[in-house]
């Protein structure tokens, strides 16, 4: 899995940081979540292909979240696009959708579903699910959780041998719960397969003043992607527009029991990741707060 910071920042572009978009990589596919100003510039520097989106979540309908959208499905479509493309949002969202993507002499010729999501809400893929849950900020939001569906458990290598399994072929097979004949008898997934593993899982959550929603989203998560719009000392000025300060995004890691803590959605006043990530790290350690591009591997799927 590959995590692609395309755009960090949050309200409207700076110099330094673009509009929020954030590009994850699965197994072949790509996941987009919010699509701010230029996010397919932004694709395009990066390693990932925007003709490999499956879904595009767009957390909420304030033009840094949204505005890159319309040029995106364009984009996809004159580079002769025929898969179907999916886009996530908040409830009451499909005629912002709808609306945006047929502004002008233009209207999509390929497939886009859009699809409401309320509070809760789960959408099984093929390997994970992707779950939405509300946040807290002036107009209807949603965070977004991706949850890998459970693994098997690990594979014992010596107790198979000690079974009469010779290696190779009956070893995958073991590994995909087919049972095998070996050494005169019937050997059984179980046999050699420890207790099933949970499935990795990020979250990611912007724009949203202090909920416990936020750590209900992050609960256990691998990684937790969330907005921190404001140092310590604007705190309250950030929560009465519906956003957190740096200290309170990082409670929300710590709450969930996360295991890294990536900040995005900084407002403009911040050239440089001080002090919010200084603060943050207060109380959280494990946080990073990236620059536009970044890009971040993991060996999940």
């Amino acid at each position: 899995m590959k995590f692609a910071f395309l755009g960090t920042g949050g309200s409207y572009p700076s110099r330094e940081r673009m509009t929020q978009a954030m590009a994850v990589r699965y197994k072949g596919d790509v996941l987009l979540f919010d699509c701010g100003e230029g996010t397919q510039r932004q694709m395009m520097l990066s390693s990932l292909s925007f003709m490999q989106i499956r879904t595009i979540c767009i957390t909420h309908f304030h033009g840094d979240h949204f505005l890159g959208l319309g040029g995106l499905v364009q984009t996809m479509q004159l580079n002769q696009r025929k898969e179907p493309l999916e886009i996530l949002v908040p409830e009451g969202g499909r005629r912002f959708v709808e609306a945006f993507l047929t502004l002008g002499h233009f209207a999509p010729r390929f497939e886009v579903d859009t699809v409401e999501l309320e509070d809760g809400a789960t959408r099984r893929y093929d390997g994970f699910t992707i779950t939405a849950g509300a946040l807290s900020h002036s107009v209807p939001t949603v965070g977004f959780r991706f949850e890998e569906n459970e693994r098997t458990g690990r594979f014992d290598r010596e107790r198979a041998l000690a079974l009469g399994v010779p290696e190779g072929p009956a070893f995958s097979r073991l590994q995909r719960g087919e049972s095998v004949e070996a050494g005169g008898r019937t050997v059984r997934p179980e046999d050699v397969l420890g207790p099933a593993r949970a499935g990795h899982s990020f979250a990611y959550i912007t724009d949203t003043g202090p909920t416990p929603r936020a750590a209900e989203l992050g609960r256990g998560a691998d990684v937790m992607v969330m907005e921190a719009t404001a140092d310590d000392s604007l705190t309250e000025f950030a929560n009465q527009w519906g956003h957190c300060a740096a200290t309170q995004t990082a409670q929300a890691a710590r709450d969930a029991g996360a295991g890294e803590l990536y900040i995005v959605h900084t407002s403009a006043r911040y050239k440089e990741p001080e002090p919010i990530l200084g603060q943050a790290r207060a109380t959280f350690p494990n946080t990073k707060l990236p620059a536009d591009l970044t890009e971040v591997d993991y060996p999940w799927g």
